[in-house]
């Protein structure tokens, strides 16, 4: 998910009453509910970036390390300055409770969504995608901006508690929704083919729990639509994209270290190929984000 939701995440726990178990409770949770994104520092690095993102800081071992690092920090702080005479008293088992609390919900928010999340790591590197909730969800932001401004408007946990209950049964809402639809499109593709296909995503799409982007690899080729719930219909898009991954210059283009790290991150690889000056540029991007401009999610490398 992205960091304005974990935050307000992190926010309306506080205000449902943990950041009264010690001092600093509030910053814990809003901080430790963004602190596995602190592998984005990847990307001023030469790494490739994607390869490295949602597997170690997000990990069983992250999950205990980081929560342990962020109570030294804020002991170091509170340290460090002066509490007002009606300040709660600094609790570090508390501290540590509530970053592990944040951290925990972070890595559960970035499971539900189609960007995938190595939440084994590093004793599995396998992807998990949940499909269930799109990478930004506004509705997430309303129910939880609202529930933490009132708490914070009236002095009161009922909100913030009545704002994570909503959020809770919406998520549990679109996990059945999205187990609901991937079977409706197995069921769909059983018919039209015979068989069950090579790989399936039936993934969240933006504001609109009732619309999802179907991508299916049949082996050779993406075939790619939208399933629409009410009323329910399913379209098919015209045009099939090939997978390439077959093609001589693709075992070429893999020795690239860049192409290597995407394709570590990437669930429906293609590739395509422009001739230029001295060989040919091979560019292998996700069919996730097809389409994107400016195409963020794509690497090319130049074979000879």
């Amino acid at each position: 998910m992205d960091n304005l939701c974990h935050t307000l995440v992190g926010a309306a726990l506080g205000e449902a009453g943990l950041k009264h178990r010690t001092r600093f409770g509030a910053a814990t949770l809003m901080v430790a509910a963004n602190l596995p994104d602190v592998d984005v520092l990847v990307f001023a690095t030469s790494m490739p970036a994607v390869a490295f993102r949602r597997g170690w800081t997000h990990g069983p071992i992250a999950q205990i390390v980081l929560p342990l690092l962020l109570t030294g920090l804020m002991l170091l702080l509170a340290r460090r300055s002066r509490g007002t005479p009606d300040a709660p008293e600094v609790r570090p088992r508390w501290l540590f409770l509530l970053g592990l609390v944040g951290v925990l919900s972070h890595v559960g928010l970035d499971l539900l969504n189609p960007y995938g999340l190595r939440i084994l790591a590093p004793f599995d590197w396998r992807w998990f995608y949940g499909d269930a909730l799109f990478i930004i969800d506004p509705w997430m932001w309303v129910i939880l901006g609202l529930g933490v401004w009132i708490a914070r408007r009236f002095k009161t946990t009922f909100a913030a508690r009545h704002a994570l209950t909503i959020v809770v049964m919406y998520i549990a809402a679109m996990t059945l929704n999205a187990r609901l639809t991937r079977n409706i499109m197995l069921t769909e593709w059983r018919a039209m083919r015979g068989g069950a296909p090579a790989s399936l995503m039936v993934g969240p799409q933006p504001i609109t729990p009732f619309r999802k982007q179907v991508i299916v690899d049949n082996g050779l080729a993406y075939e790619t639509g939208a399933l629409n719930l009410i009323p329910r219909s399913i379209t098919w898009d015209p045009q099939i994209v090939p997978k390439n991954d077959r093609d001589p210059r693709v075992a070429l283009a893999r020795q690239d270290p860049n192409v290597e790290g995407f394709l570590v991150w990437s669930r429906f690889p293609y590739w395509t190929f422009e001739e230029v000056p001295g060989g040919t540029r091979v560019t292998v991007a996700d069919m996730r984000f097809a389409g994107q401009t400016p195409a963020r999610f794509e690497v090319s490398t130049v074979v000879r």
